[in-house]
């Protein structure tokens, strides 16, 4: 009885509340500023915003009770429904176009990005792959096959296609590489083949609207009304709400229904808007402390697997948060990438969420518990 006690008092000691309580309050916080950025669908965006944070909060605690280790041991099958997923979304009657990309499952009403919850199976296939190479990272027979790993995925999102989650599968793949301690030499013939491949994406891959913005991002003036409308209207919506904002629900984008996609993807120049430079300080100080605590969790994890799992969701939130913020002032192309915990949808919120349970596993896991 004494020993169940001590392990349930251990149990307790290893829950990270304090990532527990961040993500709830990011959670929350995004939940209220959709309700006010989807003007008249507020409530219908509202209500599937919080199911999905009530079934994410049900998916924290399974996927942190099941032992990181135990997952990993399934990382084949995972990684094999992960293309799966990828495949038949890109099969016309099975996958939905939307926004010009075959990269939806629609379930009546609902719609379902698969690629989505692949991020969390990349993140625990790779974490596993990586953690078997070991110190044989750098070895080319490895090499090859550890960077084939993403590779795969990254095929099968370019053919719906979705770049912009491509680029996030990319640097979260970095990212655990560096963990692992790749050889700079590879890292820097990556970067001298982007810079070779950049002319052939841009000639002979790019479609014309990702082109347009790219060429917005430093001329956003010379197409007011097409494809530099965006981000005109963004950088309007954020000078607008200056120190403190105009007000929760009181923001002039909520009426004068300017900006496009302000519960989606421009949900931070909402924010901004309507609760001034405090309010996106505030969004910024959440995430990076998401961010900071995931990678905290993973230098402290009991193996290197849980310092690539930490560290591959720190990559994904970090480099979401980055573009998406950088896309709304205007720094960055506009990709649809999505901001963590804020932006509506349902699948992206679920997926956060459960990256979110990958992490507190690790944490929960510093030392083996035995009841």
């Amino acid at each position: 009885m004494l020993k169940k006690t001590r392990g349930f008092r251990e149990a307790v000691r290893n829950i990270d509340f304090v990532l527990i309580l961040l993500t709830i309050l990011a959670a929350v916080f995004g939940i209220v500023m959709i309700s006010s950025a989807a003007g008249d669908n507020a409530q219908r965006y509202v209500m599937i915003q919080t199911g999905a944070f009530v079934l994410g909060l049900v998916g924290i605690v399974v996927i942190s009770i099941l032992d990181y280790d135990y997952l990993a041991r399934l990382s084949k099958y995972i990684y094999i429904a992960c293309i799966i997923l990828l495949v038949l979304v890109l099969i016309p009657g099975i996958g939905s176009v939307q926004n010009g990309a075959r990269s939806w499952f629609r379930l009546g009403p609902l719609s379902f990005q698969p690629a989505e919850l692949v991020k969390v199976g990349f993140v625990i296939t790779f974490s596993k792959h990586l953690s078997d190479v070991g110190n044989g990272l750098n070895k080319p027979r490895n090499l090859w096959k550890v960077l084939l790993h993403p590779a795969i995925l990254c095929v099968l999102m370019l053919l719906q296609p979705d770049f912009g989650t491509v680029v996030v599968f990319v640097m979260m793949a970095a990212a655990m590489l560096f963990m692992a301690k790749i050889n700079w030499k590879y890292l820097a013939a990556a970067f001298g083949a982007l810079v070779a491949f950049c002319p052939i994406a841009w000639f002979f891959l790019l479609k014309q609207y990702q082109k347009d913005r790219i060429i917005t991002l430093f001329y956003p003036e010379n197409d007011p009304s097409g494809s530099g409308y965006h981000v005109i209207q963004s950088k309007i919506a954020i000078g607008s709400g200056k120190l403190t904002g105009m007000g929760l629900y009181n923001g002039a984008s909520r009426y004068n229904n300017l900006l496009p996609e302000r519960h989606t993807d421009f949900i931070y120049s909402i924010v901004c808007e309507e609760l001034g430079l405090i309010g996106g300080i505030l969004v910024i100080v959440l995430l990076s402390a998401i961010i900071l605590r995931c990678l905290y969790i993973g230098i402290n994890a009991r193996n290197s697997e849980g310092l690539y799992i930490c560290t591959g969701v720190a990559a994904m939130f970090a480099f979401q948060a980055f573009e998406n913020i950088g896309m709304c002032i205007g720094i960055f192309p506009v990709t649809g990438i999505t901001l963590p915990f804020f932006s509506y949808g349902g699948s992206s919120l679920m997926t956060n969420m459960l990256a979110i349970g990958l992490v507190l596993n690790v944490r929960f896991r510093y030392k083996m518990i035995n009841f």
